[in-house]
């Protein structure tokens, strides 16, 4: 994921997007191509980048096909990836692309199942682990590596060292 759509900005089919990637400059270059798809995964379709500028701390960026208003507000919400052929080997073993931990299994250290890891939220207080909880429910986890000791991409899972508190019954 390199970002996600706010809302619509203005009449003209502009959208505000927070973006998720190190590398905004490149990925929301006119131009590219990105993968785009609903929160709930039901709508996917590619986008040309048109237009792109910082915005209060996100940026605006125009697509080829969306021209208007009500153009721009269907994508309220909708998900921006680039294709994974696209991006650059991660030279940092700590780090990791989102969709590269989407889907993986979270259990805690003790061996108990959590549940799945759903998507990556990315805030100005650091990275959340969205996990959908075997039980129903989902857990916000902080991803840090006092909380997530380990990620195995690999083997398919993530473990959780939890402190008191974070994954008790509300």
């Amino acid at each position: 994921m390199v970002g996600r759509v706010v809302k619509p900005h203005g009449v003209h089919g502009e959208l505000m997007v927070d973006v998720s990637t190190d590398s905004a400059d490149l990925r929301f270059a006119v131009g590219s191509v990105l993968f785009v798809t609903s929160r709930d995964g039901s709508v996917s379709r590619t986008l040309t980048v048109t237009a792109a500028r910082p915005h209060s701390g996100r940026l605006l960026v125009c697509f080829e096909g969306v021209a208007d208003r009500d153009a721009a507000d269907a994508l309220r919400n909708a998900v921006l990836c680039a294709h994974t052929v696209d991006l650059p080997p991660i030279e940092d073993p700590d780090e990791f692309y989102d969709h590269q931990l989407e889907g993986l299994a979270v259990l805690t250290v003790t061996g108990d199942v959590v549940g799945t890891v759903r998507e990556i939220m990315h805030g100005a207080g650091g990275e959340l682990l969205v996990v959908d909880r075997a039980d129903g429910r989902e857990a916000l986890v902080p991803f840090v590596r006092q909380i997530v000791p380990e990620v195995d991409v690999r083997g398919g899972r993530v473990l959780l060292d939890p402190p008191p508190g974070l994954l008790d019954e509300e």
